[in-house]
């Protein structure tokens, strides 16, 4: 871990109880994550699923998802390589098979995903793949350019400044990369969240620019601890910090990564669902990242949100099903429409957030980018 600690206390008046938790076992979660991904493989296709569902019948898998499976190949590599761990899967088999199979893109996230799982799994085909899929062009074909969407935004920069890590210049890259820069940099506000877009004429898009959700955060995060570290830009990692501090200190008081955020004002706009995806898996990655580029612990927060995954959340209950070797989707409202109005209502007039514990239910469900990335957070950091 960093050597340098956060002071908890600058993150408000709660923050400072979080030093005082021991730490969690991680190991546990990793073999949990490599187990559990073997029945999402369809293995026709060798594509992972959409979801894995609980029914009358037991566990059955839905849907195939292309995007899905690059998230999950990352988590694995990982496993292998940082956790020198052998793969329950054929990683680099499973990406040729998506390579070849007539795989096209069609907007600005998938492509960065694919970018960013080639430099790191199969770094020598990077130009080959560079070329095939018009990287050089891309912010001008694609509307998640032209909208600005932060999240696309984020992993097409992630995916460019991990081929320049690997090694290869490619033709304009660097451009690319700093125009992707500059439009990510335009959807954070003042305190530090993330919008969901750039800023639109319709009062839908002023509303989509201002309320970015736990993915318009993290992702940034990270792309942009990559971007500086490829690039040597010191002013992309004080942005990255400047979210992390964003969403550290508005972390729940069960260690819950709320779910959207105003870029504006700098609140929590919606808490619920809570994901277990961001406990484990998004919220560790990313601020590991940046914990080491900037030699910070972010330990504290990153230990309470796992705590929840644990049992120390809303309803008491462990979302681990050890038997499936899974972790339930998320803890969300039963009552969704009459809870996202009284949410809304809190926005408009802060008040003391009201106890939802009564409305609140598990999602028996699981998708195998959630496992992907617990195995990228923790793979080769496990502690017992």
């Amino acid at each position: 871990m960093p050597s340098k600690t956060l002071d908890p206390a600058a993150l408000g008046p709660d923050a400072a109880k979080l030093a005082s938790l021991a730490p969690l076992g991680t190991r546990a979660l990793t073999a949990l994550a490599s187990g559990g991904l073997i029945q999402m493989l369809d293995p026709e296709s060798q594509i992972f699923c959409y979801r894995l569902n609980r029914g009358p019948n037991g566990m059955t898998r839905e849907g195939l998802s292309r995007r899905y499976t690059y998230m999950t190949l990352l988590g694995l590599h990982r496993m292998e390589t940082r956790g020198r761990q052998p793969s329950p899967i054929a990683v680099n088999s499973t990406f040729q098979t998506l390579l070849g199979n007539g795989s096209t893109v069609d907007n600005l996230g998938d492509l960065g995903l694919i970018l960013w799982v080639c430099a790191l799994v199969a770094p020598e085909q990077l130009e080959q793949v560079y070329s095939a899929f018009g990287v050089k062009t891309a912010l001008s074909r694609f509307q998640g350019a032209d909208e600005g969407r932060t999240m696309e935004l984020a992993w097409f920069l992630t995916g460019l400044a991990h081929s320049t890590l690997a090694g290869f210049e490619l033709p304009g890259a660097a451009e690319l990369a700093e125009k992707t820069y500059q439009l990510l940099k335009q959807n954070q506000g003042n305190h530090g969240v993330f919008g969901h877009l750039t800023k639109g004429g319709s009062v839908l898009g002023h509303f989509r620019s201002r309320i970015g959700s736990f993915a318009d955060q993290v992702y940034p995060i990270y792309a942009l601890t990559n971007f500086a570290r490829a690039y040597q830009a010191p002013r992309a990692l004080d942005m990255a910090r400047s979210c992390a501090d964003a969403i550290c200190r508005r972390q729940g008081p069960l260690g819950q990564w709320w779910w959207h955020y105003d870029a504006i004002t700098g609140k929590v706009f919606q808490r619920y669902p809570v994901y277990a995806v961001h406990q484990h898996g998004m919220a560790p990655m990313t601020l590991l990242a940046l914990g080491e580029a900037m030699d910070l612990d972010f330990g504290p927060w990153i230990d309470k949100g796992l705590a929840w995954i644990n049992g120390n959340n809303e309803l008491a209950a462990d979302l681990r099903e050890t038997s499936s070797q899974i972790i339930w989707r998320c803890v969300q409202p039963r009552r969704s429409f009459e809870v996202y109005c009284r949410e809304f209502s809190n926005f408009l007039k802060p008040a003391e957030p009201t106890k939802l514990v009564g409305d609140l239910g598990i999602k028996f469900e699981c998708r195998p980018y959630e496992l992907g990335w617990l195995l990228y957070a923790f793979a080769g950091r496990e502690r017992d």
